[in-house]
């Protein structure tokens, strides 16, 4: 089955891990731990940190008690700061597709269709970490 509202794997995993570690804080997980708890391939969670580490949003450490820790307050994380690391920069347009050019004088997807758009961009922003 298809579903309206679609999340890369890397952005559903990332998400989600981060969601786990903010709700064990201050204990560390590791990546294998994740991958066990959320059904997941170590080594796609393994990139996926990767982008999140780059981008300074968690810190490893290393050793028997080591794992993934949070850089940031979980408070001060949103979804949309998640989703834009592993998806690239949220653009909001005319288009609820993101498109520049349009073939019809009008658009055929109609304003709520944009309403709708704007509403999932504000949600991702409204929900925070802090809020799991």
């Amino acid at each position: 089955t298809m579903n309206l509202l679609n999340m890369s794997e890397g952005a559903y995993l990332a998400i989600h891990s981060l969601a786990l570690i903010a709700g064990t804080q201050p204990k560390r997980l590791t990546v294998k731990h994740l991958a066990r708890e959320l059904d997941a391939s170590q080594a796609h969670l393994a990139k996926v940190f990767q982008k999140l580490s780059k981008a300074g949003l968690v810190d490893s450490v290393r050793g028997p008690a080591g794992g993934f820790v949070l850089n940031r307050e979980p408070d001060e994380i949103t979804f949309l700061d998640i989703y834009e690391i592993m998806e690239g920069q949220v653009t909001k347009s005319d288009c609820p597709l993101g498109k520049g050019r349009c073939a019809f004088d009008s658009c055929i997807f109609t304003k709520e269709f944009n309403k709708i758009s704007a509403d999932i961009y504000d949600t991702y922003k409204r929900i925070k970490l802090s809020d799991f």
